[in-house]
């Protein structure tokens, strides 16, 4: 049994190539013309040649050499290198052992799209950028890019669900680790983050919506979020210095009561229960409080017509 994983490649050699197979990332558009595992007999040689699209190559087996531009390089098992448009490039494979290759070619087009992800187009931008200056030499392919193409392969092949959105991730993961593959660090602009104040303020206020009718305590809404009562207690003067907790909770059982009074005929004790309130007496004493109105009046108010 091979070990060598990439030779199911060989059955169906077009199986991607089939596809009309086109993304949209960030503000630009990649179209796939190739995409497939081919093998160079021992010896073979590839005479200088040019595409009009960027070409990506990797190494899974076997040995040989490619010259880029004027410079000559080896190649071996777990390299790749890229060539972009109009760059003279030659390969051969070494005279003793063939060299299989793994080959992306692919368009990239400029095409502006309103409401675009401002960070998706920024990485995108920066990736593009780079694959038109990356250095006309191979490199090892640290990042397993390789095994994109497999993933590719298997999920056409087996017309898993979701194969066509499998295929398309990949790709941009190729282009990703290409780029990563080159990289030697230098300045790199941080990932948009929460504010976490304001994330957790919304997760309590969610949870409080959601469970109101229960018996919902500062601790048990800090318990949730994996912080002490005392951080959470400090998140909601932070975020809405004039409503703590408390008033918070009351508000949103208020506005539960409301909608109850409005809408239907249950009972107030009922409705009081229902929202969280410990009886109507409390309901009643809480509601005149803060609306000025007793639940019977407010009722009566909005259903002036019932009897």
């Amino acid at each position: 049994m091979s070990r060598y994983p990439f030779e199911k490649m060989l059955e169906r050699q077009d199986i991607l190539e089939r596809l009309d197979v086109s993304i949209l990332w960030g503000h630009y558009e990649i179209r796939v013309l190739r995409f497939h595992l081919t093998s160079f007999p021992a010896g073979r040689i590839v005479d200088f040649h040019n595409h009009a699209e960027f070409e990506f190559h990797f190494i899974p087996r076997g040995k040989g050499k490619v010259i880029l531009g004027d410079e000559m390089h080896p190649l071996s098992e777990g390299m790749l290198y890229l060539t972009g448009p109009g760059l003279v490039h030659y390969q051969e494979a070494d005279s003793q052992e063939a060299m299989d290759e793994l080959c992306l070619h692919v368009d990239i087009i400029e095409h502006p799209r309103e409401d675009v992800d401002p960070w998706e187009a920024a990485e995108s931008e920066e990736t593009i950028e780079k694959l038109r200056t990356l250095p006309l030499a191979p490199v090892h392919d640290y990042h397993r890019a390789m095994n994109c193409f497999l993933e590719a392969y298997e999920a056409c092949d087996r017309k898993l669900i979701g194969y066509y959105t499998s295929i398309k991730q990949q790709v941009i993961s190729i282009l990703l680790k290409t780029v990563r593959a080159y990289d030697i660090g230098g300045n790199r602009a941080e990932a948009p983050v929460r504010d976490m104040s304001v994330y957790r303020y919304d997760y309590a206020i969610q949870y409080m919506e959601a469970n109101h009718p229960s018996a919902v305590t500062l601790e048990n809404v800090a318990e949730k979020l994996h912080i002490s009562s005392r951080q959470l207690q400090r998140i909601f003067y932070q975020v809405q210095p004039e409503m703590p907790f408390s008033r918070v909770l009351e508000d949103i059982r208020l506005r539960a009561v409301c909608r109850n009074l409005e809408e239907s005929n249950v009972s107030i004790e009922q409705i009081a229960l229902a929202s969280g309130f410990t009886n109507a007496n409390y309901l009643h004493a809480v509601f005149r409080k803060r609306l000025g109105m007793t639940p019977s009046a407010f009722r009566k108010m909005k259903q002036p017509n019932q009897k």
